[in-house]
């Protein structure tokens, strides 16, 4: 091993040789830059991605389980699902009033393919009859005005609150609470607006509107329609009873036998997970596939680059063993360099990213309008600073061996004899 003095001479010695051929070293470390360039997007994607990921389940409520005849995140086999008799009005009711762990159960129906207008404009979304307890969950949280009272569901009175996107449409620069839009062709008064719930993987859920239970009812009917049941559960930690209670009761109220499967879904934000991992998983397969063909072309130039500044320095080499210059000493002093050629890669391409990075936030964010961008953090974190710079480091080591070693091994009266 090479002395700590040596090892100071090896990297005054490499340091001095960049800085004389200054251009060509950073020419040999494109392939470097543009590989640490793609470390560094790829690893702000994810950590976008995870934050949106995030944001979304925070704001559905990672508290929250659904009953429904479907699974959500469409595990399973569809055409026994499809088979699979409705959750009708009367069975959600019996689930309710025998829940004890739960803090809210909630009915909840839906009609699929609907519209809303307003004057001559239309748009479609889905109209979700539900009870004002839904107003108590992170899904119900109104960003303007307030969630329909108990007496408007008891009255069935002609309100509605209107999901983001509903808001975003039909009011853009003005509040929609106390105005009217038509639901099935009859008036329903805004009184409130649902807060911003879908980022990038569920926007749908932003093109919903919700009606009193039994407004529903008028309008479109219980009959042919199947139920989901909501509930609360109130912390993470309480789930797993509150699952095992609805599964138990829902079972007994849908008579299903004991050594059958249950004839329903149960659906929680975690189902989604899945999902969300096979998303980064195809970020990572793509971002290293792209960010190994960098490196490796980038380390073949800085190969090809060692070798050439052996064959030029050769004499030098052969002086410097002639003096008592050891192997060791030697083979640390173009590993430093190449190691150095792969950190000015790094430090040159670090800028580069930062401005990739700040300009796509800030062009998703204001000029294409994607409200999801907003969550996502302009600047790169630190920690794949360091992460670059150590893959970098590591590159340079492996494109520098061989070179290294070629320029340890030669023979120093040789080496006095080049040209």
């Amino acid at each position: 091993m090479p002395r700590l003095s040596e090892v100071a001479e090896s990297f005054r010695i490499a340091v001095a040789s960049l800085r004389v051929n200054l251009m060509r070293s950073i020419l040999t470390t494109a392939g470097v830059v543009v590989g640490v360039v793609l470390v560094v997007l790829m690893g702000w994607t994810i950590s976008g991605l995870d934050a949106v990921w995030e944001k979304t389940i925070s704001i559905i409520g990672k508290d929250m389980i659904y009953i429904d005849k479907w699974n959500w995140a469409g595990g399973g086999n569809w055409r026994l699902m499809e088979a699979r008799k409705d959750i009708t009005f009367e069975q959600a009711q019996a689930l309710a009033a025998r829940m004890e762990s739960a803090e809210e159960t909630i009915p909840l129906t839906r009609k699929w393919g609907g519209s809303v207008s307003l004057g001559n404009t239309s748009l479609r979304c889905s109209i979700m009859g539900t009870t004002t307890n839904y107003g108590n969950t992170s899904a119900g949280t109104t960003m303007e005005g307030r969630f329909f009272s108990d007496i408007e569901e008891r009255e069935a009175e002609k309100v509605v609150v209107i999901g983001f996107n509903i808001k975003k449409n039909f009011f853009p620069d003005e509040s929609p609470i106390n105005k009217s839009i038509k639901i099935a062709g009859v008036p329903y008064r805004i009184v409130g607006v649902i807060e911003k719930r879908g980022f990038l993987f569920m926007d749908f859920i932003d093109n919903q509107v919700f009606i009193p239970l039994y407004a529903f009812r008028s309008s479109f009917g219980f009959f042919d329609r199947s139920f989901s049941v909501g509930l609360k559960a109130g912390s993470e930690r309480m789930l797993n009873i509150v699952r095992d209670e609805a599964i138990g009761h829902m079972r007994s109220i849908r008579n299903v036998p004991p050594a059958a499967e249950d004839d329903f879904s149960i659906n929680e934000m975690k189902a989604f997970d899945e999902q969300a991992k096979k998303i980064r998983l195809g970020i990572w397969v793509v971002g290293i596939g792209l960010t190994l063909l960098a490196f490796i072309v980038g380390s073949i130039g800085i190969m090809n680059i060692m070798y050439v500044s052996v064959t030029e320095r050769t004499k030098e080499i052969g002086i410097r063993k002639a003096i008592g210059a050891r192997r060791a000493s030697i083979l640390a002093q173009f590993l430093i360099e190449s190691s150095m050629l792969c950190l000015i890669g790094a430090l040159i391409a670090f800028p580069i990213a930062q401005t990739l990075v700040g300009s796509a936030q800030y062009l998703a964010v204001h000029v294409f309008e994607q409200d999801w961008a907003a969550v996502v953090s302009p600047f790169v974190p630190l920690g794949l600073l360091g992460i670059a710079v150590g893959v970098s480091i590591v590159v340079g080591l492996l494109a520098g061996i061989l070179p290294a070693i070629k320029a340890s091994g030669l023979d120093p009266v040789e080496a006095l004899r080049s040209e």
